[in-house]
């Protein structure tokens, strides 16, 4: 197995592995080592006799040997040895997918606890639950990669001595618990959806593992709104990503798009996800009211046939439950699809004095085409120019600087 295809194995069965072993050895830096060490056997194993059949399984297996292994030599105590080694086999042989989902929920609620900084959480759970390197990671935040080690040391460390117990939290105190992991899966697929440095305009694979993790969740708790909206956001928003990027890998804005090229699939499964929560109690809630906006770009044909006034009103509505410079800035986008491009300008222009916008890309990006539109070419090719100084995406800088090139025609709508 050559190099690429072991690191691709790794991301997807890392994650896994470190479940289950949580589960047996209970602690998560020998959990970690214990994973390593697997693919570290099966690398030189796999070289010499060819991989097997079902890798996965081959891995799980190794890891388990390994685990009880580990205790043994750990635990002098041969009875406790005696019943972890002679239990082991049963619950791998039991309902595997069943307990491996709830091995890996146990594993994000713990990544996601409270007890750790936004930022903690976010890059212990692209590291353990999304199978990231730490340099991936560090990627992902911008961040020097030192830094995003410190982090994840200090959250493992924090949630050790706090003896933070590796399970699902009990029903009653899921809901307090809700709000964190919802965030960071939402943030995992942001990053893959518009990724923030490189050279690809988004990242399939982080994508993939967001719609994962919302499904596991969603399943879960079938009957939160908001767990069933993040599932619809991701479902419909993910449904596009075919159709942005061209031949040449270049970006295509979602007004530009190929509507063909959408994930009718994924479009079906967010519109009845939709429908869900519509009989549970309607759009009340952040990712809920998101879905709906999301719903509204898939369900048009055409761009031109995108209902921008609904699409207007539901941001209204966000901003007043989760007010903040983005929202708004999506706000001032619907609005000029709907009203005008001075009616948005009137929205963005506010935002440039937000401490925190000043320096971010797509404030300069949407205020470029309003001015585009609204005739003022010069002033808008220089926020073009701004916008394509502040993105740390290679894709959105080459888009920016080709529409500073020519600011007579295209959109700078949500992409």
């Amino acid at each position: 197995m050559d190099d690429d295809r072991m690191a691709a194995l790794w991301r997807v069965e890392s994650p896994r592995l470190i479940a289950r072993l949580m589960r047996l050895v209970g602690d998560l830096d020998t959990a970690e080592e214990l994973a390593q060490e697997v693919f570290v056997t099966a690398i030189e194993k796999w070289r010499a006799e060819g991989v097997p059949d079902n890798p996965a399984a081959w891995l799980t297996t190794t890891a388990r040997h390994l685990a009880i292994d580990r205790i043994r030599r750990r635990d002098t105590q041969r009875e406790k040895y005696r019943v972890v080694a002679a239990a082991q086999p049963q619950a791998v042989e039991h309902d595997a997918d069943a307990d491996l989902a709830d091995d890996l929920l146990g594993l994000i609620f713990m990544a996601c606890h409270p007890i750790l900084s936004p930022d903690a959480r976010s890059a212990l759970t692209l590291k353990l639950v999304c199978g990231l390197s730490t340099e991936d990671v560090a990627r992902a935040f911008l961040t020097p990669a030192p830094t995003i080690a410190q982090r994840i040391v200090r959250a493992k460390k924090t949630l050790a001595a706090a003896k933070v117990r590796f399970e699902l939290p009990a029903e009653p105190d899921r809901p307090a618990r809700m709000d964190a992991v919802r965030e960071v899966i939402y943030l995992v697929f942001n990053e893959g959806y518009s990724a923030t440095s490189g050279s690809r305009w988004f990242r399939g694979d982080l994508c993939a593992e967001a719609l994962r993790l919302g499904r596991m969740l969603a399943a879960l708790t079938p009957r939160d709104t908001e767990t069933l909206g993040l599932l619809a956001l991701i479902e419909l928003q993910a449904s596009r990503l075919r159709a942005r990027t061209g031949p040449g890998g270049e970006a295509i804005l979602l007004m530009d798009q190929d509507r063909t090229r959408w994930d009718r699939l994924l479009i079906r499964r967010g519109l009845a996800t939709m429908d869900r929560i519509e009989r549970l109690g309607g759009t009340v809630g952040n990712y809920a009211l998101q879905a709906a906006i999301a719903a509204c770009h898939a369900r048009a044909a055409v761009a031109a046939d995108t209902d921008w006034e609904r699409i207007t009103a539901l941001y209204d509505g966000l901003a007043r439950i989760s007010p903040s410079p983005v929202v708004e800035l999506n706000r001032a986008v619907a609005t000029a699809q709907a009203f005008g491009p001075d009616a948005g300008l009137a929205l963005v222009r506010p935002l440039r004095d937000v401490p925190g916008m000043r320096d971010y890309h797509l404030l300069y990006a949407v205020t470029g085409d309003l001015l585009c539109r609204s005739g003022d070419h010069a002033e808008a090719r220089e926020n073009f120019l701004a916008a394509a100084a502040r993105t740390g995406n290679d894709a959105e800088r080459r888009t920016m600087q080709a529409r500073a090139a020519s600011c007579a025609t295209g959109h700078i709508g949500p992409v």
